[in-house]
């Protein structure tokens, strides 16, 4: 079991707790049950029916059950917010709060699933053996580097979407407003030159995905300063990141690659130096996603940079996952993907920017409110879908 936390104050009658009491799901009938008739239709002896013809045929299990449109939340509670490890249970409302946001934004049923935590391989084998009751996994809240091996696996097992929202879903929403910066300032991805804080789930995604959509020139840092071929503690995921970044092959700390840098993104925590962001290009951008304290001050940020985005509410330019999950897996289900591509992905983050057709330095991504944004992203992700016909899904 995880060690306990610090214990906040508890205050049952606080608008927070008031609001979690009695957790903030249910379950409701989709058909109404009336009578004899209504129970023979189904249960038995209706239900029999239909069962028989999914057997014969499993790709009607999505038409003819919730299946098509439900996806499991999972964690392990082992990297939950900005709480850490506080186990599957202190997980749970958090992972509620996600089922909520999908129904709310996609119209989707999803199911909290908090597990133990375990290896890699048991993890796998223990979503994989539900995975048939639902129509894709969403991965939440589980510790770097196993999230990375647990994806990967998961993928290559299962034939339906499996997408680890604290690595893509970060990803894509970073993309999208950094296709807006730089229309902003008049400037292209390609010559940017970008440093991404943290080699953790979201740092290793950001990178991945800025890289595909053109940028060059990505300096990745973790705690001990720039990740680069020749450091000796690297595990084998920042390895890998050591092979493809740092094309100018710095070394030292995050204010050496700091200096001169055209963006910065931050998604590890900790405080920045005024000084070490004063460094940075003229006319730079500043995305200080840790919440619920940015690694740079708005305020310090907006001292130096032309555009500056956090991941909290109260200041412009919020960078949060809700503008890209609902919709993706909205698109993806209503396509009957087995998978979420990176093409995908890549489209997802236009669709996003795209909500904002006059970009400004104040709005370069637009309102998780903003009516049409998971229509918008679903209708993107459901034009690349890749799926499998009736026939190979059959024989599985």
């Amino acid at each position: 079991m995880s060690a306990s936390p610090v214990l906040p104050s508890f205050d049952p009658e606080s608008p927070v707790f008031r609001a979690h009491e009695g957790g903030k799901l249910g379950v409701h009938a989709t058909q109404p049950l009336r009578g004899r008739e209504d129970l023979s239709l189904l249960y038995t002896p209706g239900v029999a029916e239909v069962s028989l013809a999914i057997a014969a045929d499993p790709t009607l299990s999505t038409r003819y059950t919730a299946r098509g449109n439900t996806v499991a939340v999972i964690s392990d509670g082992t990297a939950v917010l900005g709480l850490g490890d506080i186990g599957p249970l202190g997980a749970m409302p958090v992972m509620e709060g996600k089922a909520v946001l999908f129904k709310h934004f996609a119209g989707i049923d999803a199911v909290p699933v908090v597990m133990e935590t375990g290896t890699v391989d048991e993890l796998v084998e223990a979503i994989a053996r539900i995975a048939p009751s639902y129509g894709g996994i969403n991965l939440e809240d589980i510790s770097a580097p196993r999230c990375f091996e647990i994806e990967e696996q998961l993928k290559e097992r299962l034939d339906i979407p499996v997408f680890h929202d604290d690595q893509h879903g970060t990803a894509i929403v970073v993309l999208a407003g950094l296709y807006n910066a730089v229309r902003v300032l008049d400037r292209r991805l390609e010559d940017l030159r970008v440093v991404v804080a943290g080699a953790g789930a979201a740092g290793v995604a950001v990178t991945r995905l800025l890289q595909r959509a053109g940028v060059r020139d990505v300096v990745v840092c973790d705690s001990r300063g720039i990740i680069h071929a020749g450091r000796p503690d690297l595990s084998e995921h920042k390895q890998r990141l050591a092979l493809s970044t740092n094309p100018r092959g710095l070394t030292g700390s995050l204010g050496t690659a700091l200096e001169g840098a055209d963006c910065y993104v931050g998604v590890s925590g900790g405080t920045v130096p005024e000084e070490q962001v004063a460094a940075m290009a003229a006319d730079a951008i500043v995305f200080a996603l840790a919440n619920p304290t940015p690694e740079v001050h708005p305020d310090v940020a907006h001292r130096h940079a032309a555009v500056v985005a956090t991941g909290r509410s109260d200041f412009p330019n919020q960078i949060n996952n809700v503008l890209a999950f609902p919709g993706i897996f909205r698109g993806a289900l209503d396509a009957g993907a087995t998978r979420i591509t990176e093409a995908m992905k890549l489209a997802a983050a236009r669709a996003i920017a795209d909500m904002v057709p006059e970009p400004t330095a104040e709005q370069i991504v637009p309102s998780v409110f903003e009516p049409g944004v998971a229509e918008a992203v679903a209708e993107a992700v459901r034009r690349l879908a890749p799926t499998r016909s009736a026939r190979e899904r059959a024989r599985g």
